[in-house]
């Protein structure tokens, strides 16, 4: 039986007559995406690893390149909340001492407690064109606080960890934005013309796919000036990423395209007079966004692992600049790592964002799939 439209008083929504109300396709989406409850784990996880990396100076304790070498390889600090007397107490800390200097071995001094205190004023950082040095925790000197250990420069795994962030989570999103707006247009333009055009713009493609970005970083990393900084180098890696893994994404776009121009929307923009970049831009791509969403969803990913790899292996960001790959290489080898294995806590801080752009995407394709149930 078919249902009849009814417009309510009081509301722009069109509703049917039992009450079924007519959802637009974002909302269907969203709806969708909150039952898929590994995705939106993964969406609140991802959320809260992006802020940790944006206001890094408000929430690490230390900057980037504070070092203590006197607390060389510093075991995790341990946080009570018990006092000696069995009491509920604010959190605080021991001091430390170093008992073994050759294997770097620290033990609690029961003596000497320190409480850890919130918006603290510390080492000076500017954000946004101010300068302050507001700091969410930390202790009164000289004590002080690793909630993940320190390297073998003294320098906090934690604080280190937030600074790295916004380097490898951020080459993602921005290598994805240099590489899906070529991607776009390039498919869209071969997609939509065909013929020589398209067999031209294909093989092109072809070409780039074909180049091993791998080992092109390798051999550009060779020729690069020792004096290159590291914010230099973190652009060029971006750009490269970038501009060498655009083609797939073409060649998908293209097929969307070939499928796409052949719609009666299409056909009635051109007989309106609509210009062919515009029809491109304004009525063909818009119908490709729900994969280029799940594409971007699953690539960032890619990016964040490509940074990582080169880091690790001394290709990418340089110390004493963190990123999530060079802090993960002194895990390397092998005695450090049975000694110390708070080192492999950047590996982990990797695995959780990959798995949570997993699931977050996971989640995003089955939202957008019109065929899944609503």
């Amino acid at each position: 039986m078919a249902k009849t439209m009814i417009e309510p008083e009081k509301t722009n929504q069109t509703v049917y007559a039992d009450g079924g109300a007519i959802r637009s396709p974002l909302k269907m989406a969203w709806r969708k995406l909150r039952r898929h409850k590994l995705a939106m784990v993964g969406m609140w996880v991802l959320i809260i690893l992006h802020i940790f990396a944006i206001f890094a100076d408000f929430f690490a304790p230390y900057s980037e390149l504070t070092t203590d070498r006197r607390r060389t390889h510093h075991a995790p600090t341990r946080v009570h909340i018990i006092s000696p007397e069995g009491k509920l107490t604010r959190p605080f800390i021991y001091g430390y001492d170093r008992v073994d200097t050759m294997r770097n071995i620290y033990e609690e001094n029961h003596d000497v407690v320190y409480p850890i205190r919130f918006f603290v004023r510390g080492d000076k950082y500017k954000f946004l064109g101010f300068e302050s040095n507001l700091r969410l925790f930390g202790v009164d000197a000289p004590g002080k606080i690793y909630l993940f250990g320190a390297d073998r420069y003294g320098r906090d795994i934690f604080s280190r960890l937030a600074y790295g962030g916004r380097r490898s989570l951020f080459i993602g999103i921005i290598g994805l934005a240099i590489s899906m707006s070529i991607g776009l247009v390039y498919g869209g333009i071969s997609g939509y013309f065909g013929g020589w055009v398209d067999n031209l713009m294909m093989r092109v493609a072809e070409v780039i796919i074909s180049i091993p970005s791998f080992y092109l970083l390798l051999a550009l990393s060779a020729v690069l000036p020792p004096s290159l900084g590291s914010t230099e180098r973190f652009l060029m890696i971006t750009v490269i990423l970038a501009f060498i893994s655009w083609a797939g994404l073409a060649r998908v776009i293209r097929g969307m395209v070939l499928s796409i121009r052949q719609q009666d929307f299409v056909t009635a923009a051109e007989a309106v007079g609509c210009s062919q970049p515009r029809t491109i831009i304004r009525h063909i791509l818009p119908n490709t966004m729900s994969y280029i969403i799940v594409n971007a969803t699953l690539g960032i990913p890619g990016f964040i692992l490509s940074e990582a790899g080169l880091s690790l292996i001394g290709v990418g960001i340089q110390h004493p600049d963190a990123s999530w790959g060079n802090m993960l290489s002194e895990a390397l080898n092998l005695t450090s790592l049975t000694r110390y294995p708070w080192l492999l806590v950047p590996g982990f801080i990797i695995f959780i964002t990959v798995l949570s752009y997993s699931f977050f995407g996971d989640g995003i394709r089955d939202a957008f799939d019109p065929r899944a149930q609503t």
